[in-house]
C-alpha cells in the first residue's frame, strides 16, 4: 500500500462517497463520544479512504452540534494519515463566484459555543496555528479539483461563524473589511483539533452564494443555494476520486510542516504533574507524544 489513508469529511450536500472498493461501514466510540455518523472505509487502488459526513446522513446536526472532537478522534483512531474537509461556504469577495472553490489556507474563528481542544486541566497543550493548513495536502487537493474541471482559488481566508443563522448585512460588510475571502460555519474548531491530533488538514471550500453583502444579489437562503450545492457536491465527488487516483503509486512522506510531530513542542504540563485520567483519555489522539 502507498501509506496514504485519507480521511474525508463531507460537508453540506456530501453525505456519501461513491467508487470505493472493499467498502465497509463501522461505528466508533471515542473518549469524546460518538462521531457524527458511522465511518465508511474503502480504497481506490492502493489508497485507503475513510469517509465521515460532518452533519450526519440527511444533515441532522447543526454546525454547533457537530461533535468535532469525536469526529477528529474517530478518524485518528481509524488510522487516517491526512484529513481533507469539503465544506459549503459563502463568498465575501467578487472574484469568488458561486460554483468555484477556495483552497483556504487561513482561518478566523468567530465560533463561541464549541469545545475547541482535546486538552484541559491536568494536561495542557498549546499547538501552533500560524499555518493551519497542510500546504502539501492543499496543493494536491487543488490539483485534483482542477483536473476534474473545477475553478480553484489557491489560498484565502475562511471566516468561521457560529451559525446556524446566516450573517447580518453589517457582519458581512465587516468581514469584507477584515479581508476575509469566504465564510462558513464548520472549519473551526475542526482545523484546530486536527492539528492537536497531529493530522495534516486541508479544506476545499465550495462557494454556493455571495452571502448578503452584494447589493444586486438576493441575500442567501437555503432554497437559493441548493442547485449550486448539488453541482458542487458532484464536483467534490469527482475531485476526491481524482485525488485518490493521483496518489496511487506515490508513497506518503511526512508533511513538510512537521505536523505529525507538532505535539513535541506543545505539551506544557510537567510530566510528573500530568493527570493519569487525562493521559488515558488523550492516548487516542496523542499517544505518540505521550509515550502511551
Amino acid at each position: 500500500m502507498s501509506g496514504w489513508k485519507l480521511g474525508i469529511i463531507g460537508g453540506s450536500g456530501l453525505y456519501a462517497l461513491d467508487g470505493l472498493e472493499d467498502r465497509r461501514e463501522h461505528t466508533v466510540e471515542t473518549p469524546w463520544g460518538p462521531p457524527s455518523d458511522a465511518l465508511v472505509s474503502g480504497r481506490i487502488g492502493e489508497v485507503e479512504l475513510v469517509f465521515l459526513p460532518r452533519h450526519g446522513k440527511g444533515h441532522r446536526l447543526t454546525p454547533t452540534d457537530v461533535p468535532y472532537r469525536a469526529n477528529i478522534a474517530a478518524l485518528k483512531m481509524a488510522g487516517v494519515t491526512d484529513v481533507l474537509s469539503i465544506s459549503a461556504c459563502g463568498s465575501l469577495q467578487e472574484q469568488y463566484a458561486p460554483g468555484e472553490v477556495v483552497a483556504a489556507d487561513q482561518f478566523i474563528d468567530r465560533t463561541v459555543s464549541r469545545e475547541k481542544t482535546f486538552f484541559g486541566a491536568g494536561l495542557v497543550g498549546h499547538v501552533s496555528m500560524a499555518e493551519p493548513v497542510c500546504a502539501r495536502l492543499s496543493a494536491l487537493a487543488a490539483n485534483a479539483m482542477e483536473a476534474v474541471g473545477g475553478k480553484v482559488h489557491r489560498g484565502g481566508t475562511y471566516l468561521a461563524m457560529e451559525g446556524p443563522q446566516f450573517s447580518s448585512l453589517a457582519e458581512s460588510r465587516l468581514y469584507r473589511q477584515w479581508g476575509c475571502d469566504v465564510i462558513g460555519m464548520t472549519n473551526m474548531p475542526e482545523a484546530k483539533l486536527a492539528r492537536e491530533a497531529e493530522l495534516p488538514y486541508a479544506t476545499l471550500a465550495m462557494v454556493t452564494d455571495y452571502d448578503c453583502w452584494r447589493a444586486d444579489t438576493d441575500a442567501v437562503t437555503v432554497t437559493n443555494v441548493l442547485e449550486i450545492m448539488a453541482q458542487n457536491t458532484a464536483l467534490a465527488r469527482r475531485a476526491i476520486l481524482q485525488l485518490a487516483h493521483s496518489l496511487n503509486g506515490t508513497p506518503r512522506t511526512l508533511s513538510p510542516q512537521g505536523i505529525e510531530t507538532c505535539l513535541d513542542f506543545a505539551l506544557i504540563t510537567a510530566p510528573d504533574l500530568r493527570d493519569p485520567v487525562m493521559i488515558d483519555k488523550l492516548r487516542a489522539i496523542a499517544g505518540r507524544a505521550l509515550g502511551v
